[in-house]
């Protein structure tokens, strides 16, 4: 039976703990995702299934280590455009989706408009990163760059097990 103050498509505690679980471990088989939340394998699958299709999990991938692939340098960069109606707001954000050195890019409120995380190998690998690339996308009034200098936190997503009920 469904308590009166959920509804029927929203995940229950035993989802939030299948999606904890993933969320940490994507490559779990369904036998040991199971076990760890208390559930036989068959109910199990079908609660990922219905989890899968319901976009709650949106896909599955491997998190790779930047530094080990050479890209040492995280950079923040705040862009403030010259206009703001759709249309370019609509083809500056697909132009940012193309470019290989952006792993997020953020529409935001505030004093810019664009807030976009680089990844690059170092400073010159940046600076033509800049010249090259982003500065070429008309429609940029202003940039400004903040380097990162140490991960603190990084996670793909949130773990709905610690987190508040909306």
């Amino acid at each position: 039976m469904i308590p009166r103050n959920r509804r029927s498509d929203e995940p229950d505690q035993t989802d939030l703990r299948i999606l904890s679980a993933l969320q940490e471990d994507g490559r779990l088989t369904t036998n040991a995702l199971a076990e760890k939340v208390g559930l036989s394998p068959s109910p199990c699958w079908t609660r990922v299934k219905r989890l899968e299709e319901s976009g709650a999990i949106e896909k599955y991938v491997a998190v790779l280590d930047h530094k080990v692939l050479g890209y040492d340098n995280i950079v923040f960069v705040e862009i403030t455009l010259d206009k703001h109606d759709d249309k370019i707001l609509d083809q500056f954000g697909e132009a940012l989706t193309r470019i290989p050195e952006i792993v997020e890019a953020h529409l935001v409120t505030g004093e810019y408009d664009y807030l976009i995380k680089v990844v690059v190998s170092g400073t010159a690998h940046y600076e033509r990163f800049l010249r090259e690339t982003l500065h070429r996308i008309r429609g940029i009034r202003q940039t400004r760059t903040n380097f990162g200098l140490r991960t603190l936190k990084r996670a793909i997503s949130i773990d709905p097990l610690k987190m508040p009920r909306p």
